[in-house]
């Protein structure tokens, strides 16, 4: 059992698994770029999302497709922070900020947001480090080979659970010398982050070697490549993110991960995964 304290905000993760809504603000997000560009369309999603049962909604204004660009701190933030400033006043529940910009996170944060989702972990802008110390708000510490302009380029590993766990070892320990306690710390394996098809199956599969490390877990899955490649092979066709057989493919994956050890799913359909987490939870805790 693991108690996160998000600013006025507790996450009680263990018995039941908490969900993640993803809210894009981006007009090339590889699932939903663009539908949610728009300052009330963004809005409207993060009501929806909480309304279908999400713990937590993740705001991100930069894509981080594989080859995706980089986007200034300034753009960024004109896209995070009036989105987070409105749902903050009107959600009973934690907002996080996906960015690896420091300038972005003390934005955020003092908009409303109390959770900071570093892709990076640290490694894009180590002054992250300081702003969840300053404000008291956790960090989700995610695994990438390499960056998302580059991370799909024939990632390598000798053995992938050995050196993600080691690197997990190596950036929790460089939070905590940052001030970051211990018990505000999430982490994230980084499914689809440089990772060929196969990583991605082989790290669900193992999740559980990651418990070792004292840290809840969190797994994004959602309607990723390696999901759509799979079923491609069942019609020849191919398959885009927003088809009602990703999401059953991605449903397949959440009840994996989280029988499998995770304590956090990050997910676009929060009341599919809400249902399937029903009888999953059910399950892991009979």
């Amino acid at each position: 059992m693991y108690n996160i304290v998000c600013g006025a905000h507790t996450l009680a993760l263990g018995a039941r698994t908490n969900i993640m809504g993803i809210l894009n603000v981006t007009p090339d997000s590889f699932s939903d770029g663009g539908k949610f560009f728009t300052l009330d369309a963004a809005i409207a999603h993060g009501q929806k999302l909480a309304e279908n049962g999400a713990d937590i909604i993740d705001i991100g204004g930069e894509s981080t497709r594989p080859f995706s660009d980089t986007v200034s701190v300034e753009e960024e933030t004109r896209r995070v922070v009036p989105v987070i400033e409105k749902l903050a006043k009107q959600l009973s529940i934690p907002i996080s900020i996906d960015t690896t910009k420091a300038g972005v996170a003390r934005r955020a944060v003092e908009a409303g947001a109390s959770i900071i989702n570093d892709i990076s972990a640290l490694s894009t802008d180590n002054e992250i480090a300081g702003v969840a110390v300053k404000y008291c708000v956790p960090v989700i510490l995610m695994h990438m080979k390499g960056t998302p302009k580059t991370m799909q380029v024939s990632p390598v590993y000798d053995d992938i659970i050995k050196e993600i766990k080691e690197f997990f070892e190596n950036r929790i320990d460089l939070a905590e010398k940052n001030g970051i306690s211990r018990s505000q710390i999430i982490i994230d394996p980084g499914l689809g982050f440089g990772k060929t098809f196969e990583h991605n199956f082989l790290l669900i599969k193992r999740l559980h070697e990651f418990k070792t490390l004292g840290a809840p877990i969190l797994a994004g899955p959602s309607r990723k490549a390696f999901i759509r490649n799979t079923l491609k092979g069942l019609s020849g066709d191919d398959i885009k993110p927003d088809m009602p057989v990703t999401e059953t493919g991605t449903q397949a994956a959440v009840a994996a991960a989280v029988l499998h050890g995770a304590d956090i799913v990050r997910v676009h359909d929060v009341a599919g995964t809400r249902t399937t987490l029903k009888i999953i939870d059910a399950i892991k805790n009979a």
